[in-house]
């Protein structure tokens, strides 16, 4: 146990650490897409699933947490990293020429993740929010049918629909870097597998975040 409390004490733990609560929130997010995509092609299926996923109890009261938990450890655990290794940092720019040797993602990360983060508090605020208002305290009675009118409700506002396009463009920068770097956290660093790992991070840090702006513009266009 001893050893175990002072690798995750250490930066590389930390480090670690947040790399595996990123490729947890990575399932999340695909998962989350697969779900919301389907609000494009069938009303009822996407009702079925999302009515599946709110009254479950297994998804509300274990998943859910866990989730809640993910995000939070990943984003304090990213603020304390990056505050940490500032004035590190910051000489070994003024030395080696930062800006040439590394990427704009990579040097930017904690700004894109600041953006993201506020964004989520949005996306809470949207739909989180009042499905527990809905369910725990107004109690309303259960409704199958609901959940496409309520996210179509959401994109008739264009100014919205902008802040949630830019935040995904935002999102697709951050793993542009951040997928590729989880796994190297966690030593996963081979030039047999590097080159695959960077093509997977590359056509997920891309083609999610934009399937989600998809969704976005889709149903805004038809509500016009």
């Amino acid at each position: 146990m001893g050893w175990t409390k002072q690798f995750f004490n250490s930066s590389i733990g930390k480090k670690f650490a947040m790399a595996l609560s990123a490729l947890f929130l990575l399932i999340f997010l695909l998962q989350h897409f697969a779900i919301n995509v389907t609000s494009v092609f069938s009303e009822a299926t996407f009702n079925g699933i999302s009515h599946f996923m709110g009254t479950n109890p297994l998804i509300q009261f274990v998943i859910q947490p866990i989730l809640l938990f993910g995000i939070v450890f990943h984003f304090v655990m990213g603020f304390v990293l990056e505050f940490k290794n500032k004035n590190s940092r910051e000489v070994n720019y003024a030395m080696n020429k930062g800006s040439a040797n590394s990427s704009w993602m990579s040097r930017n990360m904690i700004y894109s993740g600041l953006v993201i983060l506020l964004f989520m508090g949005v996306h809470f605020y949207d739909f989180w929010i009042p499905e527990l208002t809905f369910k725990y305290v107004e109690i309303n009675p259960s409704d199958p049918n609901r959940y496409h009118h309520e996210l179509l409700e959401k994109f008739h506002d264009p100014i919205r629909v902008g802040i949630y396009c830019l935040a995904f463009i935002l999102l697709a920068l951050h793993l542009l870097h951040g997928f590729q770097s989880s796994f190297q956290s966690m030593g996963v660093n081979h030039r047999k597998y590097t080159p695959t790992i960077r093509k997977l991070g590359n056509a997920y840090a891309i083609l999610i975040p934009f399937g989600f702006i998809f969704i976005a513009l889709f149903h805004y266009i038809n509500s016009l």
